[in-house]
């Protein structure tokens, strides 16, 4: 009788532990614990880097599946700061991101899969400049838990690349800036 009921008792915190697991948070960008930054080659002897400082989105996660976990973010891109006003405006104009047309771009994710350490890759539906395409985003979990606040975070940090021409962005500045690299930080404040 002990046996079963201990084993009873195991079973039930295990499964509570497992829903314990599952969490909703929304990324923290009111304290400005989240960025997405760009790079992208200048011609091929430097680079051009900025962020984009608007956006929002939230993510669930559940440890032990990961496979159910979800994210979506959506940015302003008239946001766009690469600590240069000038270049920012052309940035927004039709050459680039169109921002008059198209003022959001958002990533929806369509599945994650667990790559064990803590890495993952996410994948995805990006839309920028009006057009949709796949994009998967090699991440790594940084950390969790409690704040002094009484609250729980989670951080990740993230990368991906992608071909402008690929999202109908037409400014050709030659072979080294065809591509975009973005860096993504993370956290998250559970709900």
């Amino acid at each position: 009788m002990k046996k079963h009921l201990l084993s009873m008792t195991l079973s039930t915190s295990l499964l509570f532990c497992g829903i314990a697991q599952a969490a909703d948070y929304v990324i923290d960008t009111q304290g400005a614990h989240a960025s997405i930054e760009f790079k992208v080659s200048h011609l091929g002897y430097s680079f051009v880097v900025g962020r984009f400082n608007d956006f929002n989105g939230e993510f669930s996660i559940d440890k032990n599946n990961m496979s159910k976990a979800k994210v979506s973010v959506i940015i302003d891109t008239a946001s766009i700061d690469s600590n240069h006003a000038e270049r920012d405006k052309h940035l927004r104009g039709s050459d680039f991101l169109n921002v008059g047309k198209f003022p959001k771009a958002s990533f929806t994710s369509t599945s994650v899969v667990n790559k064990g350490h803590g890495d993952f890759i996410i994948n995805g539906d990006f839309t920028l400049n009006g057009v949709t395409k796949p994009l998967a985003i090699q991440a790594h979990e940084i950390g969790e838990g409690k704040d002094p606040w009484g609250g729980y975070r989670a951080g990740f940090e993230g990368t991906t690349e992608f071909a402008l021409k690929d999202y109908n962005i037409k400014m050709d500045l030659g072979p080294a800036s065809q591509n975009v690299k973005l860096d993504l930080v993370i956290e998250g404040i559970k709900q």
